[in-house]
């Protein structure tokens, strides 16, 4: 079927002219190409010589005779200069086909065909071009056809692909490419094929013949048109970034490796618990490093041995029989049902403690301290594992095994760097742990230890104490408690809080508390202990625990100056509240030393907060202290605390002042209950410091467990305080302590009357025991000494110390009270003295 030729077609770009010349020479037809290649129009080109037409004046001789023998016959072809329209100076160049014919009458005629050199110039140039382009690039060049096939390929493709260049004709992408692969670039042929829009950096994977291993390409690829616009093909240029794409997978995995150590230390060590450790670890690790992780702790670090868990020499002299026995503390995992929930093949359970094996790797991983790689089990999921030693300050604390499953990347160098790194700063983080677990345990069981015995008893007290310490992710603090028996069944009642934590703390909790027992039983004032324990506080942080100087020079030498410098970190303050409660006058005593006031409850009044001036703290020293004396009704509670109950940075102090009054609402119920309710009702903030609570209900002695009288000062008193002690002792159903009571009542009176001044005052409590007390205005203390063996007296309080329980005296604000104190009868006869106390007083 006849048809016009395509557009782009060859003829389009030689562009070819064509006129014929008849028997007489001249010319009779001129194409419109000719027309436009000579600059004459057909009307006038008709019927002129050609040689006049377009060749040059000097050129004409010659053209004639050309043309004479072209229509004698002969074929020519030739190059033949030509004037350029509108160009006198300048000629053009055509190559003329000559070819004979003839006329109808069989004259003899030519047809001319014309083409203008220039345009065969630039195709030649042209296709010189594009065949170094195609042929010479250094990368991959192909060009499909409209059918998707290969038209044409460079030698560089086939040098990847095997073969010669022309072989690739005819192929398709799925002879070079896996199915997923051919499917995605066949689609973006046909895309680009049909929208014209050109695809940049296509990235395929494939492998090229008789290479291991992938290979990655960056494909562009563009349609081809031909001149008239029409598409004839996509060409595609393929670059191998097989390089560039492991150096970005390796710079990638830097980039992850130090994403993950910088998470690990923003999400490692945030406790100080060893499993929570080990469980941030794998937080960290799984599904980021690694796809199942474990983590497994020596037992005798976690039962609190006070050993390090294993030193390299120390492992590597573990007995043939395996490691030493280690727990699972941690398990993650991102693949489903992974996690055994009992022993398997596969690992032990989460906290079942095991053994490895002596010759397993990781068994070695822990004598040697390196990482170990665990092949895997065909039959299994998991393609490679880790078995990394935790290791610090050159101890073996544990193993952690990282695993990858099967269809992940297996383990390299930079995985083993990575796995070592997480291992270790996990491994810190746990020894850090366990060495605080033991200081912790250590100053739990001393503070412990230093607070009274269960719920102590006092006259006139109903009392209940709770003492809660922080949990284990806080430190102990220096939080004490005590109540201390006094001479006449007063009481002393004390708290305290030492401001730090650590064991530290609770050693210096312990040293004051001892001090303020002895200071006690010395029966000073309360506004006195304070002042002495204040000594004892500064004492504390000095260098030696030695105290102030209280001689030498006036001003401090420059190595004392910078001593005491170094010694500031170690003051140690405290805060204390001391009261001293008469269960006779129901009054209470308190001194303060920046503590927390104490709160009490009425009968009937809502709690209300006492007003202690609250003095400074101990340690700080310089300022004096001061008493306030209330008087408490009975029934009514009495509250101690430390700031931990009612103080927390999620709230102010006043409105855990104010919870704590709420909770001070029943006075009337058992005190145990109360000081429940009270650790119910405050938000403590589940022990975010130590906590402790004293709670006394006030029962004073009733009026009659207590004799009390006035005697004046003369001999005849004597026989009337024991006529009194013997009357009162006889209501009381006392009968067995008479003579004992009577006798040494006479003592003191009589010393009272010797060395005292002013009246006498007697005074007898009953409650657990007897107590006697006479005093005078004197402030010479007695003081106990023995007898010559010619002295007629001076026996008198030796007489004292063998027949009481326990004697003493004390100074009053107007003068001093000497006192004694005896058991009550058991039901049993009374103990006499033996032959050796009594050849004592001699």
């Amino acid at each position: 079927m006849w048809q016009t030729s395509p557009p782009g077609s060859i003829y389009d770009y030689i562009r070819a002219a064509s006129f014929s010349i008849g028997p007489d020479g001249l010319i009779e037809q001129w194409s419109s190409r000719a027309a436009g290649l000579f600059g004459i129009a057909a009307d006038k080109a008709v019927g002129m010589d050609p040689v006049e037409a377009f060749l040059p004046d000097g050129l004409h001789g010659d053209g004639r005779r050309r043309v004479e023998e072209i229509l004698d016959g002969r074929e020519w072809t030739g190059l033949v200069p030509f004037r350029m329209p509108d160009e006198d100076t300048v000629h053009g160049l055509a190559e003329i086909y000559v070819m004979p014919s003839e006329t109808e009458h069989g004259e003899r005629a030519a047809i001319c065909i014309v083409v203008d050199v220039r345009a065969l110039r630039r195709i030649e140039t042209d296709l010189a071009a594009s065949q170094a382009i195609f042929g010479q690039s250094p990368f991959g060049f192909v060009l499909f056809g409209t059918d998707l096939t290969v038209i044409r390929a460079n030698q560089r493709f086939a040098t990847v692909f095997g073969g010669r260049a022309d072989d690739h004709r005819g192929r398709t992408v799925e002879d070079y490419l896996s199915r997923p692969e051919a499917d995605r670039l066949t689609a973006s042929l046909e895309r680009v094929l049909e929208t014209g829009t050109s695809v940049t950096d296509l990235q395929l994977v494939g492998t090229a013949p008789g290479e291991p291993g992938s290979r990655y390409w960056s494909v562009n690829l563009y349609r081809v048109h031909s001149g008239s616009g029409r598409p004839v093909g996509i060409a595609g240029l393929a670059t191998d970034v097989t390089r560039r794409h492991i150096a970005a997978r390796e710079a990638a995995s830097a980039r992850r490796n130090l994403a993950l150590l910088n998470e690990a230390s923003a999400r490692i060590g945030n406790s100080l618990d060893l499993e929570t450790t080990a469980r941030e670890l794998l937080d960290v690790a799984v599904p980021g490093f690694c796809d199942l992780a474990s983590v497994d702790l020596y037992q005798r670090m976690l039962t609190g041995d006070d050993a390090p868990p294993g030193s390299w020499d120390s492992l590597r002299q573990e007995s043939v029989g395996g490691s030493a026995e280690l727990r699972r503390v941690a398990l993650a995992s991102a693949v489903s049902d992974a996690l055994p929930e009992t022993d398997t093949a596969d690992g032990p359970a989460l906290g079942a403690v095991h053994r490895f094996s002596f010759n397993s790797p990781c068994a070695i991983a822990l004598r040697t301290g390196r990482v170990e790689d665990v092949p895997g089990d065909d039959r299994g999921f998991v393609q490679s594992t880790l078995a990394v030693p935790m290791v610090a300050h050159d101890t073996v604390v544990g193993l952690v095994r990282f695993s990858r499953t099967k269809g992940s990347e297996p383990f390299g160098e930079r995985d083993r760097a990575l796995a070592t790194e997480l291992a270790a700063r996990a491994a810190v983080c746990i020894d850090n742990a366990r060495l605080y677990r033991r200081e912790h345990e250590r100053a739990l069981i001393l503070q412990r230890s230093l607070l009274p015995p269960g719920d102590p008893v006092a006259a006139g007290l109903d009392i209940a104490c709770r003492y809660l310490p922080g949990n284990t992710a806080t430190e102990v603090g220096g939080d004490w408690f005590d109540v201390i028996e006094l001479p006449g069944h007063r009481t002393a009642l004390v708290v305290g809080d030492v401001m730090g934590r650590g064991l530290r703390a609770a050693v210096a909790m312990g040293e004051l508390r001892t001090a303020v027992r002895t200071l006690a039983l010395l029966d000073l004032e309360p506004a006195e202990v304070l002042s002495a324990l204040d000594e004892v506080a500064r004492g504390l942080g000095t260098s030696g625990g030695s105290g102030p100087s209280r001689g030498g020079s006036q001003w401090p030498s420059r190595a004392a100056h910078k001593s005491r410098e170094a010694d500031l970190s170690e003051v140690y303050l405290a805060t204390c509240v001391y009261a001293v409660y008469d269960p006779v006058t129901r009054r209470c005593t308190f001194a303060n030393a920046g503590h927390l006031p104490p709160a009490v409850a009425e009968p009937g009044r809502p709690a209300m907060l006492l007003d202690v001036p609250p003095g400074m703290p101990l340690g700080v020293g310089g300022e004096p202290f001061e008493e306030v004396e209330v008087e408490l009704k009975e029934g009514s509670l009495l509250a101690l605390y430390t700031d931990g109950l009612v103080e927390s940075r999620h709230h102010p102090l006043d409105e855990g002042l104010d919870a704590l009054r709420g909770a001070l609402v029943e006075p009337e119920r058992p005190v145990e209950d109360v000081c429940d309710q009270v650790l119910s009702t405050l938000d403590t903030r589940h022990g975010e410091d130590d906590i402790a609570l004293l709670v006394a209900r006030i029962q004073g002695l009733p009026d009659d467990a207590v004799g009390d009288w006035v005697l004046p000062r003369e001999p005849r008193s004597v026989g009337r305080a024991r006529e009194l002690a013997r009357g009162r002792l006889l209501a009381w159903d006392l009968d067995d302590l008479v003579d004992t009571t009577e006798l040494l009542v006479s003592e003191l009176v009589t010393n009272a009357l010797r060395y005292g001044e002013g009246e006498i005052r007697l005074r007898l409590l009953r409650d657990r025991t007897l107590v006697c007390e006479v005093w005078d205005a004197g402030l010479v203390q007695p003081r106990r000494r023995r007898a010559r063996d010619t002295d007629e007296g001076g026996r008198g309080l030796q007489l004292v110390g063998l027949m009481s329980v326990a004697w003493g005296s004390r100074r009053t604000p107007r003068g001093k009270t000497v006192w004694f104190e005896l058991a009550l009868p058991d039901g049993k006869p009374p103990a006499e003295l033996s032959v050796e106390q009594l050849l004592s007083m001699y």
